[in-house]
């Protein structure tokens, strides 16, 4: 699974992000394996995505999003 397949208010972790596809930035930012992300808002026609990542808000495209790969939390 992606983090563009998350629906709004599921949470994930993330395991995989070593696509070259993803910026730096994100990186920077705590979008990295074992982190766990949310699907806060999504915008008009699904692009940005609103994510919080271990507590930091951020948005990004879903062109970016099918790159980081995750797996879902059990409830």
């Amino acid at each position: 699974m992606t983090l563009a397949d998350l629906k709004r208010g599921q949470q994930g972790i993330i395991t995989d992000v070593s696509s070259s596809h993803i910026p730096l930035k994100l990186l920077e930012m705590g979008c990295l394996p074992g982190n766990t992300v949310e699907l806060v808002q999504v915008a008009p026609f699904a692009d940005p995505m609103y994510l919080n990542i271990n507590g930091s808000h951020l948005a990004i495209r879903k062109e970016t999003a099918v790159h980081i790969l995750i797996e879902f939390e059990d409830e």
